[in-house]
């Protein structure tokens, strides 16, 4: 069932509510994407007795836009306010987080401030720490003004994923997102250190790392350095997965949160 609710700053927020289990799941998309991209899995963990919350992130999919679309209202930190505001209007204490990409980074910051909601968090390509260029940011509208929103879209679901029926939907994901919300996003998200936020965390932390997901793999050093051998974390290797690896290795990443989650009951 689709909700709505008004953010604290005014900003209409969309999510989709699923099932009627005691244990509830967020399943949260990544940049550029909505939670369209995890739709079959939240049918599949409701069919199976999970509730399954399902955000669009501001600026994407249903969800609204704030009016002025600048690195403040388009944060880390006030994409993550938005999704505890979103647990309360659901009346949820606390779940297991399962977030792709931005969805894990938004989790992480979380875990600063608001540990206590999260029994346990799964992520699939995200790493923990980016540090890039800014400079390259500014550049991602005029490329999608010159390419077109059809090639880009094309483009872009070549990378994501290898997952041939999948392509259509995140083709039309990405020709639906305003790249006037990408580039504030993608400038807050081109230098972030949220390593200290997963290190000190006590609860249960599953990384899925999805073998075609070169880019993100390539940054994943510094995270893994801090993170490997620690009591409450655990890495899954998921091949053949690509940045959106629910989408191309999906029995094994729904096997694997599922033991996940069965293993911190």
């Amino acid at each position: 069932m689709e909700q709505r609710f008004r953010a604290s700053d005014g900003v209409e927020i969309v999510y989709d509510d699923l099932g009627a289990g005691d244990d509830v799941v967020v399943l949260c998309h990544g940049l550029a994407a909505a939670g369209e991209q995890l739709g079959a899995d939240a049918a599949h963990f409701a069919e199976r007795g999970y509730r399954v919350l399902v955000p669009d992130l501001r600026g994407h999919g249903r969800s609204g836009k704030p009016p002025r679309l600048d690195r403040q209202s388009l944060s880390i930190g006030r994409l993550a306010t938005d999704l505890v505001e979103l647990l309360d209007h659901a009346g949820v204490r606390q779940v297991h987080w399962v977030g792709n990409s931005l969805g894990g980074i938004v989790a992480l910051w979380l875990l600063e401030d608001h540990a206590a909601r999260l029994r346990t968090l799964a992520t699939f390509g995200t790493s923990y720490r980016l540090k890039l260029p800014v400079f390259w940011a500014p550049w991602l509208p005029p490329v999608q003004r010159l390419l077109g929103k059809p090639l880009v879209g094309w483009l872009a679901a070549q990378a994501t994923t290898r997952n041939v029926a999948a392509r259509p939907m995140i083709e039309k994901l990405i020709r639906q997102f305003d790249p006037a919300v990408g580039l504030p996003l993608t400038q807050n998200l081109a230098d972030y250190d949220l390593i200290a936020h997963g290190r000190d965390a006590r609860l249960p932390i599953l990384m899925l790392r999805g073998s075609a997901d070169t880019a993100i793999n390539a940054a994943l050093g510094p995270t893994l350095a801090a993170m490997q051998g620690r009591p409450n974390f655990s890495l899954v290797e998921l091949p053949g997965g690509g940045h959106c690896a629910n989408l191309d290795a999906t029995e094994q990443l729904r096997a694997e949160l599922e033991r996940f989650w069965a293993r911190a009951a």
